[in-house]
């Protein structure tokens, strides 16, 4: 094997490169980015770097000499437009074609705009590259009024970030709760409390939502043709879009995003995905988050040099929001929850445990408290039989159970 091309230059294509060579690859890798900027992990810039608490290179997964060391032969800005699976080949659209041995995918995914007419107004952001990081830096210090579509996670660090700087925030989220596609009702009343006691406004059930672009390039929010306020600028937080298209144009195997087994293989043998495009091999949906990100692409890279290894992490995520550090484990699975324990130590400190019938750890939501996470972790891997008692009693020392 000689010549490996990635598409997608994000976090699951720095840590593809990275295990490549760690692990011997001597031959030549290709990496097609449609952003200057490459190798570099997006969960700050809704938090730190929007703020400016941040500069843009602390989001660098590697320094600039082991960049160099890796020996990538780059294509960028250049997007690829086509896919030949009987040629080998990928095409770009500067006009070069790429042959390849093995192929990964990891194209991530975008900021879905729900009416295609607002990407074209004026005041009206996303946040999902640095660049929309840096635009909405400098409208924001101009700005005293915001609205957030979107109740998801992207939107409430958009809002709170923006509220800290003592704008005043408005978010509109479709849904009848916020967050409502990963976690359960309690947390979702967690997050809307947390956001309404540091002054931000949230309307719930906005499903008619219509923006109007004024004179003066304020954006008027229409809820059911019902004149809401006047904004300075809009952020659409509301969800993403896998980027799919290059495997679907090759008819590869795709659902909500890219099929691939455990050794992140699509139905293309010489063809690999991993990151936000990949379906989590023995969950069946995408996970989008850092930790996905990097560790299926690890997982990924090694398969593609035959030293097969399976990837069927734990999914993990995280949230900064105000003074609250907030980590998901595992994924909500009403279906399957039989009890719902929750744990609140400090006023600041709270977790909410999702057992099932065996009393076998499912989810856990852990607000302020890491070290309690990682040792959750151990309980879902060895499936450990929970005493609820003990999870609810603040004064337990949980880490007895180790």
């Amino acid at each position: 094997m000689n010549r490996i091309v990635i598409v997608g230059a994000g976090q699951a294509a720095g840590w593809a490169v990275h295990t490549l060579r760690g692990q011997g690859f001597s031959g030549e890798i290709h990496v097609v980015s449609n952003e200057d900027q490459v190798f570099y992990e997006r969960p700050p810039l809704s938090k730190q770097v929007l703020s400016q608490e941040a500069e843009i290179e602390s989001l660098n997964l590697f320094s600039a000499d082991q960049v160099n060391d890796f020996s990538v032969t780059w294509h960028k800005p250049d997007h690829a437009v086509k896919l030949d699976k009987a040629d080998k080949t990928v095409h770009l659209e500067s006009g070069k074609v790429l042959a390849y041995d093995k192929l990964l995918i990891a194209t991530g995914s975008r900021a879905r705009i729900p009416v295609s007419a607002w990407s074209s107004m004026h005041n009206v952001y996303t946040m999902r590259d640095i660049k929309d990081c840096q635009k909405l830096a400098v409208k924001l210090k101009s700005s005293e009024h915001i609205a957030v579509i979107g109740g998801g996670w992207i939107g409430l660090e958009i809002a709170a970030t923006a509220r800290k700087q003592g704008k005043n925030v408005e978010i509109f989220e479709y849904g009848s709760r916020l967050c409502a596609r990963s976690v359960s009702p309690e947390v979702s009343a967690f997050l809307k409390q947390l956001h309404e006691d540091e002054g931000t406004a949230i309307h719930l059930n906005a499903t008619k939502l219509h923006l109007i672009e004024t004179t003066t390039q304020k954006i008027e929010v229409f809820d059911a043709d019902i004149k809401l306020k006047q904004f300075d600028c809009v952020v659409v937080g509301a969800g993403a879009e896998i980027a799919k298209e290059l495997a679907s144009q090759a008819a590869l195997e795709v659902k909500d995003g890219i099929v691939v087994n455990e050794f992140g293989q699509t139905s293309d043998a010489h063809i690999y995905a991993a990151g936000d495009v990949a379906i989590h091999p023995s969950l069946g949906y995408c996970i989008q988050s850092w930790a996905n990100a990097q560790n299926q692409s690890i997982a990924t890279a090694k398969s593609m040099l035959g030293k097969m290894t399976a990837y069927q992490d734990i999914p993990w995520l995280w949230s900064d929001q105000y003074q609250c550090n907030i980590q998901i484990l595992g994924t909500y699975q009403p279906e399957k929850t039989h009890q719902v324990i929750i744990r609140k130590t400090l006023d600041t400190q709270i977790t909410f445990f999702y057992l099932d019938e065996q009393h076998h750890l499912l989810n856990v939501i852990a607000v302020n408290d890491s070290k309690l996470v990682k040792l959750a972790k151990r309980w879902m891997v060895s499936h450990r039989e929970l005493e609820p008692s003990q999870l609810q009693d603040p004064e337990y020392n949980l880490m007895k159970l180790k």
